[in-house]
C-alpha cells in the first residue's frame, strides 16, 4: 500500500482541518477518512501524538469538555499555515493522487482476488460437471457480481474524489497567489512613504537612510557621504525628496510577502532597525546626530500612523 502523506504533511493537514473548526480527536479522524472516501483512516496511534505535538510547540491549544480534549488552533498556527500556503495546495494535489493510488491498489486486489475465483470455479467445475449449477456454482457467481460491483463503485468514488481534490487545489493555489500580491503592494506602498519620509528629514537620518537603502550597499558596506545642506525652497526639497524614493523603491524587496500584511510591516521594522544600528555602530553617532535623528523620527512615525490609519 503506497504512503498516503509524505513525510510532516500530515502534521500540516492537522492544522489545515483544526483551522476549519475546533475538533476533537475521534473527530479528527473521522474527518480523514471521509476526505479519502473510506479507503483510508488513521489510528488514533497516528493522529494523537502529533496533536499533543503540535500543542507542544504552541501550534495548537486544547480545553477539556465532557471529559474529552478539544483542539483549536492557536494565531502561530494560523501563522505557519499562511507561510505555507503553496505547500498546503500542493498537498491537496498529493490527497488526490494518494486516493487514487488507493483506489488502483483495491481495484488490483479486487482483479486478483476475481482472477483466483474464476480459476477456482473452472476447476471446481473441471472436477463435478454434473453439478455446474449447484448452490455453490450459484453463490459463486454471485460473490464474483458483488465484487464487481464494489470495484466499479470504488472506482466511481475515487475518481469523483480526485476531481473534487483538484479543483479545490487550483481554488487554493489562486487565492494564495492573490493574497500574496496584495500583500507585496501593501508592504511596497508602506516601504515608499516611509522612504518619502526619510528623504524629506535630511541631515544624519538621511545619511543614514543612503547607507542601507541606495546604490546596493549593505549594512557592512562604505557609509554614503552626509547630503549637503538642502535649499530653503520647499520645491527643491520635494523635487530632491522624489528622486531619493525612486533611487530607494526596490529596498527589501528580497523580504516576499507572506500573505499577511501586519507581519510583513513587523519585518520591514526589524529590518530598518537593524540595519540603521548597524551603520551607526560602524560609523560612530554623536549626541547632536542622535537629536537630529529623534527629530527625524518623529516625523516619520507621525506620517506612519496617518498613512496606517488612513488604511
Amino acid at each position: 500500500m503506497p504512503p498516503v502523506f509524505a513525510h510532516g504533511r500530515l502534521r500540516l493537514y492537522l492544522l489545515k482541518l483544526l483551522d476549519e473548526a475546533p475538533r476533537h480527536g475521534y473527530e479528527v479522524i473521522r474527518l480523514l477518512e471521509e476526505r479519502f472516501q473510506g479507503l483510508y483512516a488513521p489510528s488514533a496511534g497516528t493522529v494523537y501524538p502529533r496533536l499533543a505535538k503540535l500543542e507542544a510547540e504552541g501550534l495548537v491549544t486544547y480545553a477539556t469538555e465532557g471529559g474529552r480534549k478539544v483542539y483549536s488552533i492557536t494565531e502561530a498556527g494560523r501563522a505557519e499555515l499562511a507561510d505555507r500556503g503553496g505547500e498546503l495546495a500542493d498537498l491537496e494535489l498529493e490527497i488526490r493522487d494518494s486516493v487514487s493510488e488507493l483506489a488502483a491498489e483495491i481495484r488490483n486486489d479486487v482483479r486478483g482476488a476475481a482472477g483466483d475465483l474464476r480459476r477456482e470455479l473452472r476447476e471446481a467445475a473441471s472436477a463435478s460437471a454434473t453439478q455446474v449449477e449447484d448452490e455453490s456454482w450459484k453463490a459463486a457467481k454471485e460473490e464474483l457480481r458483488k465484487a464487481r460491483q464494489e470495484w466499479k463503485e470504488q472506482a466511481r468514488r475515487a475518481k469523483d474524489e480526485s476531481r473534487r481534490a483538484r479543483e479545490e487545489a487550483q481554488q487554493a493555489r489562486r487565492q494564495a497567489k492573490e493574497a500574496q500580491e496584495r500583500a507585496r503592494e501593501e508592504v511596497q506602498r508602506i516601504a515608499v512613504q516611509l522612504q518619502e519620509q526619510f528623504a524629506r528629514s535630511g541631515g544624519v537620518l538621511g545619511s543614514l537612510a543612503g547607507a542601507w537603502l541606495g546604490g546596493g550597499a549593505g549594512p557592512a558596506g562604505p557609509a554614503a557621504p552626509a547630503p549637503a545642506p538642502a535649499p530653503a525652497a520647499d520645491a527643491d526639497a520635494d523635487a530632491d525628496a522624489e528622486a531619493d524614493a525612486r533611487a530607494h523603491a526596490g529596498w527589501a524587496e528580497d523580504l516576499a510577502a507572506s500573505g499577511d500584511p501586519a507581519r510583513d510591516l513587523d519585518r520591514l521594522l526589524d529590518r530598518f532597525r537593524d540595519e540603521v544600528r548597524d551603520v551607526a555602530r560602524d560609523h560612530g553617532v554623536s549626541a547632536a546626530q542622535v537629536a537630529e535623528a529623534r527629530a527625524g523620527l518623529a516625523a516619520a512615525v507621525a506620517r506612519l500612523r496617518a498613512t496606517l490609519r488612513a488604511g
